[in-house]
């Protein structure tokens, strides 16, 4: 039943929010960043619905570890698990947040609109200058005071082991000179993927954990940052399987 429940909520949002995009689309015209303001709240709401409907309870740590008082934006580095993901971590993110996905995405309907709305960008992971020009677009961004969200493992993690982390992930990080935060979650696979298609009412933990400065790093944690900072996760997942 929550199965059905949450693909209906998100189908029938996402038919009837056609006359908010077209107002949010005039907002535009006149103030960007109302526009980008605006979408994330309605973003954020729809995430909480989705949420409370799929029978998902989160526990949210390390929020004060989030810096709030920078005028470029940061970079959200994240263990990828589960569709769930983004949704939990939308609901807690404490900043303007856009966060990169897979190019296929943009080609769903309306779904594309509210994405490109928050300032989420489309990476095509097969084309190597259209992927530098998407990380030059999160560039871009982050100085401008937005900031992303990515999961450098690239796709999602069939098991409890964290699959390798991208070193390019991190370059918004490394041309921008914003800190990288880390989010762990724990718990998001058992709401659908560990039994697909069904949908399980589930408890799940995020947790921020205190932001790297890679300016701050020696030369090799600079030099292997994707390796770094996925050890330092990796501390921090195993404590939440205690």
């Amino acid at each position: 039943m929550r199965t059905i429940l949450t693909v209906l909520f998100i189908a029938l949002f996402l038919i009837f929010s056609i006359p908010i995009l077209i107002i949010e689309y005039i907002i535009g015209k006149f103030n960007p960043l109302v526009k980008i303001k605006s979408s994330q709240v309605i973003v954020k709401f729809i995430f909480r619905v989705i949420l409370f409907i799929s029978g998902v309870k989160y526990t949210v740590k390390g929020k004060n570890n989030v810096p709030t008082d920078l005028d470029s934006g940061l970079l959200y580095v994240s263990n990828h698990r589960s569709y769930f993901d983004i949704p939990v971590f939308y609901v807690s993110a404490p900043t303007l947040t856009g966060f990169i996905a897979k190019k296929e995405i943009a080609k769903i309907p309306l779904l594309k609109n509210w994405m490109k709305n928050i300032n989420c960008l489309f990476l095509d992971r097969t084309n190597i200058r259209e992927g530098l020009k998407t990380i030059l677009e999160g560039i871009v961004l982050i100085k401008n005071g937005h900031s992303m969200y990515i999961a450098p493992e690239g796709t999602r993690s069939q098991s409890k082991e964290m699959l390798p982390f991208k070193e390019g992930s991190f370059k918004m990080a490394e041309k921008s000179g914003c800190p990288i935060i880390p989010v762990c979650i724990t718990g998001t696979d058992d709401v659908l993927e560990n039994h697909s298609p069904w949908i399980k009412k589930t408890h799940v933990i995020i947790e921020y954990c205190k932001p790297i400065y890679i300016k701050e790093l020696s030369k090799d944690n600079r030099k292997f940052i994707g390796s770094y900072v996925q050890h330092l996760m990796k501390e921090t997942l195993d404590s939440h399987e205690i």
